[in-house]
Parts: structure tokens; sequence; C-alpha cells
């Protein structure tokens, strides 16, 4: 059975820091990727950060324009669990994050590309 459980999510003022984690059960997708989305109310999903194992301790990752300078996306092999680390957080980053994971994409900001997701957690940034 696989499944993957975000937790981490909470209340922060702005320009403060939360660190999301994603444990994955069930199936490691070493071939494939696990990302990191969230949404807004009214909004579509959005692509925030991905990470792809290249071998080895090696890792590939990439993120949308518009938080590449302030969260951080890791991986802990050994635990099957993806980080979200978010910095200098706004109120427009309100919103929930989901994890999503996909033994086959490469390299996608799509969510309908991904075959797993988690339940979600609720981030709220005040102003």
């Amino acid at each position: 059975q696989v499944q993957l459980v975000e937790s981490g999510g909470g209340l922060v003022q702005a320009g403060g820091s939360l660190r999301l984690s994603c444990a994955a059960s069930g199936r490691t997708f070493s071939r494939g990727a696990m990302a990191w989305f969230r949404q807004a109310p009214g909004k579509e999903r959005a692509f925030l950060a991905a990470i792809r194992w290249t071998g080895g301790a090696t890792y590939y990752t990439y993120y949308a324009d518009s938080v590449k300078a302030r969260f951080t996306i890791s991986r802990d092999i050994t635990k099957n669990t993806v980080y979200l680390q978010m910095n200098s957080l706004r109120p427009e980053d309100t919103a929930v994050y989901y994890c999503a994971a996909d033994d086959s994409v490469v390299d996608s900001r799509r969510a309908n590309d991904y075959d797993y997701w988690g339940q979600g957690t609720r981030v709220t940034v005040s102003s």
C-alpha cells in the first residue's frame, strides 16, 4: 500500500519559516520523482519544487521561479522522506501544501503527471 503523509504546516507570521515533511511508505520512487505543490482558495494547484535521484548520493532539483530563492527541497533516503524548507514566508504563500510522487515522471511541473498524493497540510501566513 503506497502512502504519502505530509506534516509541518501551521500558522506563521510573515517573514517566518516552516519545514514541511512528506513521509512515503510502500514504494521508494527511486526511478521517478517526488514533488511539492500548493493550492490556494479559488486557484489551480501550482507546482513548487521537485527532486529526482540521479544515482549514489546525487539529486537533481528544480523550482518554480516564485519560490526558488526562498524554498529548498531535500530528501532523506534512509527515511524515505522529502522535505520543503520554507523561509521568508509571505501572506501569498497561504495554501494547502501537497506532496506528490510518481515512479516514472521526469522533470514535470504538471499535477496530472503525478500518480500518488498526500492528504495535504495547511500553511497560513499572517501579515
